[in-house]
């Protein structure tokens, strides 16, 4: 009998991976679902780290230091040279991470409560970070001569979280193009930069006719050359690393190859965990920003990625906010966010149903400042007492309220800052968890949960804080009376246990 249950496993197994097959068209990418794993993780930690971090002078050094008079340029001339003799392939070399400790820096973005770890595989420079079989220019053989991408995924693996890596090449082939120019001005115009010998080529792409006169910033029609090696290098680094996340900088590239890439992942994924999808494929939609960078998401085909950027209500579908505690790279004047700032931004973009992707920058030499390590044990710490109202949560029919209830990015990496009248929910089952972002009052009240718009309410107790604490539901709001010491800095979450259950449909309709 035993045997005849293993046989009819197997084949549900066989035939639920034989339904759930992808390939490039529109149609067949809107079979996708985003995994449960990540709608209950919530947080994910990335590492922004490649060859900028030699100069500490920040991001898109390997374009910047080729255009004629900017920051980047001017830093160039005067610490390494010209870049006529001394170009981003020398930055390249120079590059070691002696002090890279891939295990320690999980552990550290475990304690900092994070569910996935997602490293950056290559950047727009052109320099792949693991044994690239197709490209030479890759961080085993130059360089650190370290696989990057493969010691971070075994310290990751390792410690249980799932895994991420992400793409930035699809812009390389025009963002590089200024390595082939000269200066115009001073000593050395007119001499050609070092991307115009074709012996750095893999690096610096080869110079083609016409390289110029359909040079925008990110790249719309490469050749076909340059499209082909792009599948071939993305399929080797998941065929290598196998990531639960793969993210796409941008919309998805090159039309047809693009949405290639996802099918093969998706199926490859597939294949690896005995039939069912567990990957999640991040894709920016470009549709009112950036539309060059390639064709926007649509019909939930992948998660959507909403880089630096806050949504201002509750998304029905999972999605993401990528952003970082200062810089995308480490800078030589990098100036880290407080804890509170990220801790208020997590409760915010979990409340409306995504995730908050925080970058945090290593040095050159693969290790992070105190501050930085400060500021993630702090979140952490926060989230070891609050966490049950983020982890395996959904949101609640309606996000929030309060003054920052429109809370979005106003600025780069800038959010409106929220309040102690600032209250954010979410849901698990029938309980509610409402946040308060701040912590300067005694009382609350909270609209949301009247006797009016809520039914009558069982409890309301604090996490963190044994037993219950005093409440009133009145007509128009809900008080509540917060205890003298308070169990965490930044925020606290409210336990709101309702007298009857379920909960109506119209309310938890999330």
């Amino acid at each position: 009998m035993k045997k005849i249950f293993v046989i009819i496993l197997l084949f549900a197994l066989q035939v639920n991976s034989q339904e759930l097959k992808f390939d490039s068209s529109w149609k067949s990418l809107e079979q996708y679902q985003c995994p449960e794993w990540f709608q209950d993780a919530k947080f994910g930690i990335w590492t922004c780290w490649n060859p900028y971090a030699v100069t500490g002078a920040g991001d898109w050094y390997a374009r910047n230091m080729y255009i004629e008079g900017s920051r980047q340029y001017k830093f160039h001339l005067e610490h390494y040279g010209h870049p006529s003799e001394v170009g981003y392939k020398d930055i390249v070399e120079m590059w070691k991470g002696k002090k890279f400790d891939p295990e320690y820096m999980v552990d550290l973005f475990k304690e900092a409560g994070a569910k996935y770890v997602v490293a950056m595989a290559m950047h727009h420079d052109n320099f792949d970070l693991w044994d690239s079989k197709y490209h030479e220019w890759n961080s085993v053989n130059h360089g650190p001569h370290q696989n990057i991408i493969g010691k971070w995924e075994a310290a990751v693996r390792k410690s249980g979280l799932r895994w991420g890596v992400t793409s930035h090449l699809e812009r390389s082939w025009n963002w590089f193009g200024v390595n082939k120019d000269a200066d115009k001005e001073g000593p050395y115009a007119g001499i050609p930069y070092d991307g115009n010998n074709p012996k750095y080529s893999g690096l610096y792409f080869k110079k083609y006719k016409g390289y110029h006169d359909t040079n925008p910033m990110f790249s719309v029609n490469p050749p076909q050359e340059v499209i082909e090696d792009y599948f071939l290098r993305e399929k080797d680094l998941l065929d290598q690393h196998k990531p639960d996340l793969f993210y796409f900088d941008g919309g998805i590239p090159f039309g047809e190859t693009g949405r290639k890439l996802m099918a093969y992942y998706y199926n490859q994924n597939i294949k690896d965990n005995n039939g069912k999808l567990e990957a999640v494929m991040n894709v920016k939609n470009t549709a009112t920003k950036w539309p060059f960078l390639g064709d926007q998401i649509r019909n939930g085909i992948a998660v959507e990625d909403v880089e630096v950027h806050q949504l201002s209500s509750i998304n029905a579908l999972p999605w993401q906010t990528d952003t970082s505690i200062a810089d995308w790279f480490w800078t030589t004047d990098i100036e880290y966010k407080t804890p509170k700032y990220v801790v208020h931004q997590l409760i915010d973009i979990v409340s409306k149903n995504g995730n908050l992707l925080l970058n945090v920058p290593p040095r050159a030499d693969g290790t992070l400042d105190s501050e930085a390590i400060t500021l993630l044990k702090k979140v952490g710490k926060w989230l070891d007492v609050n966490g049950e109202g983020i982890y395996g949560s959904r949101p609640y029919a309606f996000f929030g309220e309060g003054p920052g209830s429109k809370a979005k990015a106003e600025k780069h990496f800038g959010m409106k800052e929220l309040s102690s009248d600032d209250y954010r929910f979410t849901t698990k089952g029938d309980t509610i968890y409402a946040f308060v972002c701040g912590t300067t009052k005694t009382d609350i009240n909270i609209n949301a949960f009247s006797s009016t718009l809520y039914h009558k309410i069982k409890s309301v107790q604090m996490l963190g804080v044994k037993g219950e604490i005093e409440f009133i539901q009145e007509k128009e709001k809900l008080v509540v009376k917060l205890p003298q010491k308070l169990p965490s800095e930044y925020a606290v979450c409210l336990k709101i246990i309702p007298e009857l259950n379920p909960v109506p449909e119209s309310i938890s309709k999330y």
